[in-house]
């Protein structure tokens, strides 16, 4: 069993709980498999059923357990979905809970694991309750690599800088591929700089990267949730419904991530994912998700232990903020894949797959 030890997950599956204090698990119990409400682990079997792995990659034909299921002989069945409460009744409250789950999570980390340090919010509560070392990649001109600088020395702490060059890229989109099973534009990019942030951090002798994924979807981070009914992406049109349906699509990514990161040779460690913020998050209020212009308003008010600079500073998706999407597209130019071509970069990705 990851993530769990087999006599929690029994509870939870006895009482169908969602959210019995863990940080997710993925696993076989009493001869069936089980994967986490949000699938902080990946699970996949044979078409079959008896054979399972959380590498697709051990497989003939993997086949995906969707997060909040268990798979037996007979199929499989949904037995966990996220809880729908009620929202926290004031600001103070709400800031007070998130206060003590994240802190509480976090300080619960083992050890000081290596921490994927981007300068933003996130990654620097990561970085001043654990202690571990800080890395960050992208192009030299990046966005996140002058962030991530100013982000520690305002921290007082020493940062690693893992440079991306176009060698970088072309060696290792087909590994990632092969890792993930995806080659769409999109998870490659978001994968690309994890990837080769996690081969330094393992070249460097640690087993473990901190990471601070989660946060933009449990706390409003996103753009598209500000403002729901002008984007056609979300099907609600408030900003609490479009916050759970962006923690739907979690599973997914984090799916990614995770046999990314296995395969950069790090074992990810996501503290803002455990079931204590996780629950404090499903009760925030709306303006304690965005705030006008100011989104992931209770993050950042819990977070008064970091430099305001720290707490306040915006961050790109990574795969912007590290260049690595702008030099995908240059890349793919150059092999001759040009923009009037339908999904250029995606062909450029599949040709480097083959």
């Amino acid at each position: 069993m990851q993530g769990a030890d087999v006599a929690t997950v029994r509870t939870a599956l006895d009482d169908r709980d969602p959210l019995p204090g863990t940080r997710g698990f993925a696993g076989a119990v009493d001869g069936r498999l089980v994967r986490d409400v949000l699938g902080r682990y990946p699970l996949f079997s044979e078409p079959d059923r008896l054979e399972w792995s959380p590498d697709p990659t051990d497989l003939a034909a993997p086949t995906r357990l969707p997060a909040g299921h268990v798979r037996d002989a007979d199929g499989d069945d949904h037995v966990w979905s996220l809880p729908d409460p009620e929202p926290f009744g004031d600001a103070d409250r709400a800031v007070a809970a998130v206060r003590s789950a994240v802190g509480e999570a976090v300080d619960a980390v083992d050890g000081a694991p290596a921490v994927a340090f981007s300068g933003g919010v996130d990654s620097s509560v990561l970085a001043a309750r654990t202690g571990g070392p800080l890395y960050v990649g992208g192009f030299p001109e990046s966005h996140d690599i002058q962030a991530a600088r100013a982000a520690a020395d305002a921290l007082g702490r020493e940062l690693t800088v893992v440079e991306f060059d176009h060698a970088d890229l072309e060696r290792a989109v087909p590994e990632l591929v092969a890792a993930t099973g995806r080659s769409n534009p999109m998870d490659v990019g978001v994968a690309l700089p994890l990837y080769l942030v996690a081969e330094r951090v393992a070249a460097d002798g640690h087993e473990r990267l901190a990471v601070g994924q989660g946060a933009d979807e449990l706390f409003g981070g996103y753009a598209k949730v500000a403002a729901p009914a002008d984007d056609d992406r979300l099907e609600s049109d408030t900003v609490r419904g479009a916050t759970r349906e962006v923690i739907g699509e979690l599973p997914a990514g984090l799916e990614r991530d995770v046999l990314a990161l296995r395969a950069a040779g790090v074992e990810p460690v996501a503290p803002l994912l455990d079931d204590r913020v996780v629950a404090a998050a499903l009760r925030l209020p709306t303006d304690c998700l965005v705030d006008g212009d100011d989104r992931k308003v209770a993050l950042r008010r819990a977070a008064d232990f970091l430099p305001p600079s720290a707490r306040t500073r915006d961050k790109k998706a990574v795969q912007y903020g590290s260049l690595v999407a702008r030099e995908l597209d240059r890349l793919a130019r150059q092999a001759g894949f040009k923009r009037r071509m339908d999904d250029h970069v995606g062909r450029y990705i599949d040709s480097l797959a083959e």
